[in-house]
């Protein structure tokens, strides 16, 4: 599907939106925050090293780096750890460019607006504030809310069935392989972001920088009568 197909007035009616990388620069401030809580168990991993994996949810991160089930005790403190570590983190951080008019210029075309994030329910609510957009009152599904994390499908179908729409009349935003493989299981089409950092978006087609250069195709495409 092409860049004008996904974003067509005809097809699309709702946006599911990805947080961390997409609308905040916070991607590098959870692998500093997973290193830590990893450190306080014993686990030696580098943020670099854990920065790939940003994206997945802790139910995927802890046994992808520990080998542990994150249901564990341990595996559990590690969650705890890197709410704890992040939270330190979290007065440094901003939105992405053009992260307020994306979903402003969604809302002036009259599509529904859902965020669909990995994190903790706590954590985005502390992020969201952080970064200037919890007045926008946007609803949400989290990793709270699912059994499974990304890239299991299990966010991208809450989101449309709060979206109360088809696959087919969706969208997913988000920065990291992790949302584009959650939203082809679920049946979605994805356009990535280049802002989270993540090398592994590249080659994702349609890619852009940030929220500010999808917001100028969306005006190309399906401008605001």
């Amino acid at each position: 599907m092409t860049q004008r197909d996904l974003l067509s007035p005809e097809r699309l009616r709702g946006v599911l939106l990805d947080v961390d990388g997409t609308l905040a620069d916070s991607n590098l401030a959870h692998a500093r925050a997973w290193s830590a809580a990893l450190a306080d168990e014993g686990f030696e991993k580098t943020p670099e090293e854990v920065f790939p994996l940003i994206g997945m949810g802790g139910d995927k991160l802890v046994p992808e780096l520990t080998g542990l089930d994150a249901e564990s005790e341990q595996g559990q403190r590690l969650t705890d750890g890197w709410v704890r570590h992040f939270r330190t983190l979290i007065s440094n951080l901003r939105s992405t460019p053009g992260a307020r008019a994306l979903i402003e210029g969604l809302r002036a075309r009259g599509l529904r607006v859902v965020l669909a994030t990995s994190g903790e329910a706590e954590i985005v609510d502390a992020l969201l504030r952080q970064i200037g957009l919890d007045d926008l009152k946007l609803e949400r599904v989290s990793s709270s809310d699912v059994e499974n994390s990304k890239p299991d499908p299990d966010l991208v179908k809450a989101g449309l069935h709060t979206l109360a729409l088809p696959a087919g009349a969706a969208l997913m935003v988000g920065d990291t392989p992790y949302d584009a493989e959650a939203a082809r299981k679920a049946g979605v089409p994805c356009i990535l972001l280049r802002c989270g950092g993540h090398p592994g978006v590249e080659g994702h087609d349609p890619l852009h920088d940030d929220p500010q250069a999808l917001l100028a195709a969306l005006d190309e495409e399906f401008p605001v009568e």
